[in-house]
């Protein structure tokens, strides 16, 4: 089994797409100026689905975080580093494993991109 795609609230599409653009991904449905749009993740998708600014259907942040592994978090990073957007932390190594880092999207989702490491690569600082 996998996860086939996440849908993700958003009361600016533009600005969603734009956020969404800046790790490459295509869009394969819809686009800036639609209510929905789908971009390519790997062989997975991101949806953004538009909502009305007094919606209930995008919550404060206690929702949770969606977890995407990527080939280089640092490089991810960078990337979003680079076109303006903070994070709210750098990529570091975990004891569990993984090298990370969390960031979270315009519209208050909270996002981690992660790279799993090898057990030589696990530092236990």
């Amino acid at each position: 089994m996998e996860i086939s795609a996440i849908t993700l609230a958003t009361t600016d599409m533009s600005r969603a797409v734009a956020f969404w653009q800046v790790l490459g991904l295509e869009t394969t449905y819809g686009g800036s100026a639609e209510p929905f749009t789908s971009l390519i993740f790997g062989s997975n998708f991101v949806n953004l689905q538009l909502v009305d600014d007094s919606s209930d259907d995008i919550g404060p942040r206690g929702w949770g975080r969606v977890v995407f592994h990527v080939d280089s978090p640092d490089e991810v990073w960078n990337r979003f580093a680079s076109a303006g957007y903070e994070s709210e932390t750098e990529p570091k190594d975990a004891p569990w494993g993984e090298r990370f880092f969390h960031i979270v999207d315009p519209d208050g989702h909270e996002l981690s991109f992660a790279r799993r490491l090898h057990h030589d690569e696990v530092r236990h600082d």
